[in-house]
């Protein structure tokens, strides 16, 4: 790898030995990958997807204990992925010993390391950093050191900013650094599309399902997507960027995808058109039947495939304050065509601090909490990671989190039927 002399110099200890093991460990992340030079982060902020103080994970701990002690933490600032715990969010005291004694040990410990590196805000916890709300959204063209799945292909694809799917602790050392290894989605060549998507559904496709369908398809490659202007149009409105965010985040967990292509829709597809699209590029055609076959296919790992649901979660990732308006709409309409007061299965919507402290100076909140909605700011894969929340019947929306835990995926339109209704006698 070609280094400028200023990153020799910081390899060869000009900036202590802590940096030195910094760099030398982007240069062998960056030649893996066959990078031949460090291009600088652009970027405000970063994000880092390790939000969790698991006693197993005591390695990344010290080592960040180390830079910290180096004085190497008033580089960039940046966001985190969501807590895993929320006392407000339902759940036993053998749940609660199991999270608190077990399993998220050192949460506070780790929450103060954050501090110390230059985590923005103790508000800034959630997947969804590029919102307003929040503040982390990257311009068109910066160079990211992020982790994240669905925070990378968000950035990547709607907001045309570039950066790769890097791990967690990478994306950390990015930001130290100030530079990362330019390989893969950070190039012009690895933007480019190798798979053509054709959608020909009847109706709007399901975000979540569509996305996963794409994803299982193309697993780590680029899409180009087309069909879809007659339902997202051709401008980026915060309801088309609500539908690509949950869209993304299920490319990007069912499949490895970190770019996707909407064709008249997203920065580069509006720029370079078809020239984006890679010579030999395969061809997927989604239709309604397809996405119902995608659906089927699902396996359901609960111990009794017919039990009773006993908790929801929507909201992974994290929602908007529309949706979080939509919603409370969507489920009073419910709940009042079925001449009911409140919401019959234990049901919790996650979304940002910020969002939510908006959220709350309207009077949709005063309203869901009527109806018997949670609305917290944990990150449901964390909870679901507890071993015995895993035997529980939880149901989702959410793509990702069906992926990631034994939860079972139902459409929208499904889940808010369900949580809506009242168990037959």
């Amino acid at each position: 790898m070609k280094l400028t002399p200023e990153q020799q110099a910081m390899l060869n200890g000009e900036k202590g030995e802590t940096m030195a093991k910094v760099v030398k460990t982007l240069v062998m992340y960056g030649e893996t990958f066959g990078a031949e030079r460090m291009v600088p982060v652009t970027s405000e902020y970063g994000h880092t997807v390790i939000s969790f103080g698991l006693k197993v994970m005591k390695p990344v701990y010290d080592l960040y204990q180390k830079i910290i002690d180096a004085g190497l933490a008033s580089g960039q600032k940046f966001t985190a992925d969501p807590k895993p715990l929320d006392k407000n969010v339902p759940s036993s005291l053998l749940d609660d010993l199991v999270f608190k004694k077990i399993m998220y040990t050192e949460q506070k410990m780790y929450e103060q390391q954050l501090r110390e590196l230059g985590i923005t805000n103790d508000d800034d916890y959630t997947c969804t950093c590029y919102l307003d709300q929040v503040g982390n959204k990257p311009k068109k063209g910066d160079v990211l050191s992020w982790a994240e799945s669905s925070a990378v292909v968000y950035a990547n694809s709607v907001l045309g900013a570039r950066c790769n799917r890097n791990s967690g602790m990478l994306e950390l050392m990015g930001s130290i650094a100030g530079f990362v290894p330019e390989f893969g989605l950070l190039t012009d060549e690895g933007r480019k599309a190798t798979w053509i998507v054709e959608v020909k559904c009847e109706k709007k496709p399901e975000a979540q399902l569509l996305g996963s369908a794409i994803g299982m398809k193309v697993l780590e490659e680029v899409p180009y997507v087309k069909g879809m202007e007659q339902w997202l149009g051709t401008e980026l409105t915060d309801e088309t960027c609500t539908y690509l965010k949950d869209f993304g985040a299920a490319t990007a967990s069912n499949g490895a995808v970190g770019l996707y292509h909407i064709a008249g829709l997203t920065p580069e597809a509006k720029e370079q058109g078809e020239a984006l699209i890679a010579e030999g590029a395969q061809v997927y055609v989604i239709d309604d039947a397809e996405l119902e076959r995608v659906k089927n296919n699902y396996p359901v790992i609960w111990k009794n495939p017919d039990a009773k649901p006993e908790l929801c979660f929507v909201g992974c990732p994290h929602m908007t304050l529309q949706q979080l308006i939509d919603w409370t709409e969507n489920v009073g309409k419910a709940l009042e065509e079925k001449g009911l007061k409140k919401i019959t299965v234990p049901t919790v919507f996650t979304s940002s601090t910020p969002v939510i402290k908006e959220f709350e100076k309207t009077p949709y909140a005063k309203q869901l909490k009527k109806y018997g909605v949670i609305v917290s700011y944990i990150c449901p894969l964390m909870y679901m990671n507890n071993p015995l929340c895993k035997k529980k019947a939880v149901i989702t929306s959410s793509n990702k989190l069906r992926t990631y835990t034994s939860a079972r995926y139902y459409t929208e339109a499904d889940i808010l039927r369900i949580i809506t209704t009242k168990e037959e006698k």
